[in-house]
């Protein structure tokens, strides 16, 4: 299996996105999502670059079963840590990772786009993915 997130908007407030699955040729899971901007690489305030990953199932902490990104040689992202894939439906609830939902909304009336349905799109992903898969974020 492999994966895509396809970055299309950063608005300076936030990143949206599409995070494709697939197996083989044949997409398996699709979400929307929802990152930081880009500023640098700056830990907590900026998506993590472009680039090629690896993503495994985590249990975190705080989050509970999610997924971890990694560099692929299993290493955490260069100059951050614990990027993961998780529950939240707003921009304010990530500090660097990926938050996974069904659709674009502006659930909160902020004026900006939300994400809905996060816990289960990412029990979906769970359900879809159960093993170490590489990522291409672009």
């Amino acid at each position: 299996m492999k994966a895509i997130l396809i970055r299309s908007i950063d608005d300076t407030k936030q990143t949206l996105g599409h995070l494709l699955l697939f197996d083989k040729e044949k997409k398996v899971f699709e979400s929307k999502t929802i990152e930081l901007p880009w500023r640098n690489n700056q830990r907590n305030i900026s998506c993590i670059p472009t680039g090629l990953y690896k993503v495994v199932p985590w249990n975190s902490p705080r989050f509970g079963k999610c997924f971890k990104i990694f560099e692929l040689d299993g290493k955490e992202v260069r100059g951050r840590s614990d990027i993961l894939i998780h529950v939240g439906n707003y921009n304010r609830q990530t500090r660097g990772c990926v938050l996974i939902g069904r659709f674009f909304r502006d659930i909160d009336g902020d004026g900006s786009k939300d994400v809905t349905s996060s816990r289960k799109t990412l029990e979906h992903l769970q359900s879809s993915l159960k093993e170490e898969i590489e990522l291409t974020i672009c």
